[in-house]
């Protein structure tokens, strides 16, 4: 804090020696060092309260700007979903017109008449034999590469 020597120290000492006498002093010495630990505590315990206060407040702007944030981020994400109902809707209204036109269509046409017989029957489904494959068909590949057949 200062930048005071010991010979600085001895100075201030003889002159207090002088000033006070040698009577007094020792009461005047423990006084001043009383005086000045109050000071030290006062001065540490402001520097802590002040150094509490900056902590606060840098919590507080810290807090602020997530909540800024936290509300940005929902706002985007109202303005999504908002973008998306309103397609979803335009969807819907297209998807009804596109079902009340159809529905107008198939009045419209006549309905056909039903053919008997197997002609009206519905076209059979042809099944492809299908074997099983090859367990293991590199160990297959292997044996007949080295002229192993099997009968």
């Amino acid at each position: 804090m200062f930048d005071i020597g010991f010979s600085e120290l001895v100075v201030i000492g003889v002159v207090a020696l002088i000033v006070i006498g040698p009577e007094r002093l020792p009461k005047v010495a423990r006084t001043a060092g009383h005086l000045y630990g109050r000071m030290q505590r006062y001065v540490s315990t402001v520097k802590s309260d002040i150094s509490k206060e900056i902590q606060l407040d840098e919590m507080r702007k810290a807090g602020q700007s997530f909540k800024e944030s936290i509300e940005s981020a929902a706002s985007g994400i109202e303005q999504q979903a908002t973008v998306v109902d309103d397609y979803l809707r335009t969807e819907v209204g297209n998807v009804d017109k596109v079902m009340s036109a159809m529905a107008v269509t198939e009045r419209e046409r006549p309905v056909p008449e039903t053919l008997p017989g197997p002609a009206a029957a519905a076209p059979a489904q042809h099944s492809l034999p299908l074997d099983e494959p090859d367990q293991n068909p590199a160990v297959d590949a292997a044996s007949e590469s080295r002229g192993d057949r099997r009968a």
